[in-house]
């Protein structure tokens, strides 16, 4: 299944006793169409409370359900964009091969009315040069070990980034990221250290040393969960992701 959603009224992807999240929705939705039996979906990539997807991949193993049932007893923010059987075997997490997110900002003065929920509103300076900059000493395999919580179940904090950069669309600014697999939190606090950067508060140096395995503490805030978009998820072939 592709799915997309507005993650600002679920707590997350995971399910949850007594919370809304998306895994939970879409599972309970599917047992319905499948006259009560139950639905363990695997994703391809968990996102936090807040953060949207416009590209989600999730599996489970049984026959395709019918796509307009299915999104007929969906709630408005979330949608099956398609449901379709796959080889078998097939595990939404484990085949992909890359995830892209991208991160959206509005640089304008006045907060955005129709952004506030899908952007962070940055009135302050912004040097799109330096943005890019930092973009670039991302391409790589680094350790982004200073980019996700001290506490945490990873292990391994290795990432490879295969794509990285900033994009000006009138007043809104995007970063695309794609990597092989992401820690939690990571792209925010990405975004987060590199807005330090583009207003001079850390230097492109300081930037790049914090990719050789700092502390969490060396690096930057952590930037709000409704700018960040699950774009696209690849499967060994190219990204299909909302800049085409």
């Amino acid at each position: 299944m592709v799915v997309e959603y507005d993650g600002t009224g679920f707590a997350g992807w995971a399910r949850q006793p007594g919370l809304r999240t998306v895994q939970g929705t879409l599972e309970d939705a599917l047992a319905m169409l499948r006259g009560g039996r139950p639905v363990d979906l695997t994703v391809a990539g968990r996102t936090d409370r807040g953060v949207h997807a416009w590209g989600q991949v999730a599996s489970y193993a049984g026959a395709p359900v019918g796509l307009k049932n299915l999104n007929a007893v969906l709630p408005d923010d979330v949608a099956v964009l398609a449901c379709e059987a796959a080889p078998d075997g097939f595990d939404a997490r484990r085949d992909a091969t890359s995830r892209t997110y991208c991160y959206r900002i509005c640089t304008r003065r006045v907060a955005p009315v129709f952004e506030h929920r899908r952007a962070l509103h940055w009135p302050y300076r912004c040097d799109p040069a330096t943005l890019r900059r930092c973009a670039e000493i991302l391409m790589g395999t680094h350790d982004f070990t200073a980019f996700t919580p001290t506490e945490t179940d990873h292990v391994h904090f290795r990432r490879t980034v295969v794509r990285a950069e900033w994009h000006a669309r009138g007043d809104i600014l995007e970063f695309w990221i794609s990597a092989d697999a992401f820690l939690r939190h990571m792209n925010r606090v990405l975004v987060g250290t590199m807005l330090e950067v583009a207003e001079n508060r850390r230097s492109l140096a300081d930037f790049a040393q914090l990719l050789e395995g700092a502390p969490r503490r060396a690096a930057g805030v952590t930037a709000p969960p409704h700018g960040l978009h699950l774009a696209a998820v690849a499967y060994g072939g190219p990204l299909l992701s909302r800049d085409g």
